[in-house]
């Protein structure tokens, strides 16, 4: 019996194979389709692995560096980055911390012998001491954590070989010489293929990156704007069966809230880049983590909108006066900030300056909130009933004042990247917008003997006069 209901077992496996297969492929087609690039990124290293693997196939290679040339072959495993701001970061500290190390491993061998045979082991215990000490304890500064991790961590490791190895081994240097000429090989070989061979930039993926969010917390924005408008009695979010529409712009903006790390990576690996593209030499890198930060925390204010609206939705239902007072600059304010972050959003793939048009909705997107404001000091709160349908919409219109201040900050960040990075447009841009700064209200006042005409521009603190003799 029991061998019967293994041979069932057995079956039963056997013929779930091909869907396991299947299943299988259709995932590594998945990742494949998601980003081609890793499939160049997997060949590039096979390539790579290929090359320095001739210090074994080759005897002429392999009389010269002998079973140092391992160590091009984990040079390569090691520091090939997907990006070349990574592989640049590892091959240099690699290159720079193994030389240096080298010659302190070297330096410190010979010392210990002139204490003698007694007098040596203590030496170099005391030297792999105290070295090991104090560079673990560089790796907890930032700036080293950042940029020089793993070139401390290998410095550690190198000199500890060197030193340790070196106290058995004859011919330290010679020793020292091979493995320093096998890990640069093996670093000058992962560098050139990935800036040679299909690059993948990492200052490139930031920009695209940081732009991509913003255009999410603008589509999100907008979306709710028109759901509010829905819910104060449009139908257009329902579709002709009278069912509520999937809107997909509720979930994008999920992704914004855990991209700090990615970016902080990509810059710090954007950072060891040359440049390339429309990037320059000095790019302000930085300037992207400003960036990116000011769209976690408008991230993060949408987040509390969602929640309250899913907690409490803004049904509709027949709107109370105040209600329709309110909802109509939450709309506003709502779907101008959207505006605003989508054209900085395009202007940022394009890398020009944002158009005075960004400026102009989050200048709406104020005036909306100053409305808004306005109503909630002129008008008396509703009866008991309506207050409770009305609660959702205040805690919404004050989390979208918020939000504005968030775009505004990423307005002016921006603005200070395209300076910074000289985008293109900026003469342009900059006329326009001091037509924009000039466009108002003219009021015409007359005093008797002149007419002054006051001028209130659209971001002016106080109006502008003109006398006009009469």
């Amino acid at each position: 019996m029991m061998e019967m209901n293994s041979q069932s077992q057995e079956k039963s496996y056997m013929a779930s194979i091909p869907s396991k297969l299947h299943e299988f492929i259709k995932k590594i087609k998945k990742i494949g389709e998601e980003d081609p690039r890793r499939i160049i990124h997997s060949t590039k290293v096979g390539l790579a692995l290929t090359l320095v693997s001739f210090f074994y196939y080759f005897r002429p290679l392999y009389d010269g560096f002998g079973q140092a040339g391992m160590w091009a072959i984990l040079t390569v495993v090691v520091v090939f980055e997907f990006t070349v701001g990574g592989t640049l970061s590892k091959s240099i500290n690699r290159g720079c911390a193994t030389l240096l190390a080298g010659a302190l491993g070297v330096g410190a061998e010979y010392l210990a012998g002139v204490c003698g045979e007694k007098g040596e082991p203590v030496v170099l215990g005391l030297m792999v001491f105290s070295l090991a000490a104090v560079s673990t304890f560089a790796r907890f500064f930032p700036n080293v954590k950042r940029k020089y991790d793993y070139g401390v961590l290998i410095f550690i490791l190198t000199f500890s070989l060197v030193a340790v190895s070196g106290y058995r081994v004859g011919q330290i240097l010679e020793l020292a010489h091979q493995r320093l000429s096998t890990i640069l090989i093996g670093g000058a070989t992962c560098m050139i293929i990935s800036i040679f061979v299909c690059p993948v930039w990492a200052g490139r993926d930031l920009h695209f990156l940081v732009a991509g969010n913003i255009e999410k917390l603008a589509a999100f924005l907008q979306g709710f704007g028109g759901e509010l408008l829905a819910c104060g009695g449009d139908e257009s979010s329902k579709d002709s069966s009278g069912k509520n529409v999937e809107k997909s712009f509720l979930n994008g903006y999920k992704s914004v809230l855990n991209s700090k790390a990615t970016e902080e990576s990509l810059a710090n690996f954007a950072w060891w880049e040359p440049p390339h593209g429309k990037f320059k030499f000095n790019h302000p890198w930085k300037q992207y983590s400003k960036i990116g930060a000011l769209t976690r925390e408008c991230a993060c204010l949408i987040e509390s909108l969602n929640t309250n609206t899913n907690s409490k939705p803004l049904t509709p239902s027949p709107a109370s006066e105040f209600s329709a007072k309110i909802r109509q600059p939450c709309v506003e304010m709502s779907t101008e900030s959207g505006k605003a972050l989508a054209e900085i959003a395009a202007a940022i793939k394009k890398m020009r300056r944002p158009p005075p048009s960004a400026e102009a909705h989050v200048q709406s997107a104020k005036s909306a909130a100053d409305r808004l404001r306005s109503v909630l000091q002129n008008s008396s709160l509703p009866p008991k009933p309506d207050l409770q349908e009305v609660a959702p919409l205040l805690v919404a219109a004050s989390v979208l004042i918020d939000v504005i201040r968030c775009a505004d900050g990423i307005a002016a960040a921006v603005g200070e990247l395209a300076r910074e990075a000289g985008f293109e447009g900026l003469k342009t841009n900059e006329a326009a917008a001091a037509a924009v700064h000039r466009r108002g209200i003219v009021s015409p006042v007359d005093d008797g003997d002149h007419v002054v005409v006051e001028i209130q521009a659209a971001a002016a603190d106080s109006p502008e006069k003109k006398i006009i003799s009469t």
